[in-house]
């Protein structure tokens, strides 16, 4: 891969459908049947704590192949101090372009703009084995759990300045831009504006299930 096939930019209003486009082709059928990725892209965008600076595209040859998006959420310490940290997510890349390290090209660019934003942590949830070389440990490295104590085995974290979670107990808390999500009815209203595609079972869909439904207990 030469990177400098390739441009990095911010997302446009006229690069929307495109890109809710790409994010359905490289979700569809690899979590659930169908997927709801697009649907969420459309509402965050409307979402108070989406942020349009970090919303980036990557083209190649005058055509987007991969994105990803941030929003802000924020972690309490023991002693009720509030954090501000970026959540990391839709992030994807157009199946034909996998493997490239567009993923990398994109993350890395957008954590040096989170650095300058005044950020210094980043969490998403999602298959360890795609980001763990891109410095992302699990949340219980950094002592952060779930309201509960709990630590999902999907929740990762990542420190934009080393040391940032030193010394302290967190709990994260989400913002609430994917609730839409839920409403089924509105997903699939919204997945009929975009070419018609036939929802399947694959075996990642068993492995999305045990990872989304897995907590780190010692």
């Amino acid at each position: 891969m030469n990177k400098n096939d390739y441009i990095i930019r911010l997302e446009t209003k006229n690069d929307y459908y495109e890109v809710e486009n790409l994010a359905r082709e490289a979700f569809w059928n690899l979590s659930i049947p169908g997927c709801s990725e697009h649907y969420f892209m459309h509402v965050l965008r409307q979402h108070e704590a989406f942020i349009p600076e970090l919303d980036y595209v990557i083209e190649y040859n005058g055509k987007i192949v991969g994105c990803v998006m941030y929003s802000e959420s924020k972690f309490i310490d023991e002693n009720g101090a509030e954090k501000p940290v970026l959540t990391m997510g839709p992030i994807c890349v157009l199946p034909e372009f996998q493997r490239k390290g567009l993923s990398r090209m994109l993350l890395e660019h957008t954590f040096a703009k989170g650095i300058e934003m005044g950020y210094d942590t980043v969490i998403n949830f999602g298959n360890p084995d795609n980001y763990v070389a891109r410095g992302y440990k699990s949340c219980k490295k950094f002592n952060v759990s779930l309201e509960g104590g709990t630590f999902p085995a999907a929740m990762l974290v990542r420190e934009l300045k080393e040391g940032a979670l030193e010394g302290r107990k967190w709990t994260y808390y989400q913002n609430d831009a994917d609730a839409p999500c839920d409403d089924e009815e509105a997903v699939e209203k919204y997945d009929a504006l975009f070419p018609s595609k036939v929802k399947a079972w694959q075996p990642s869909q068993e492995e999305f299930y045990i990872h989304s439904h897995s907590a780190i207990t010692w």
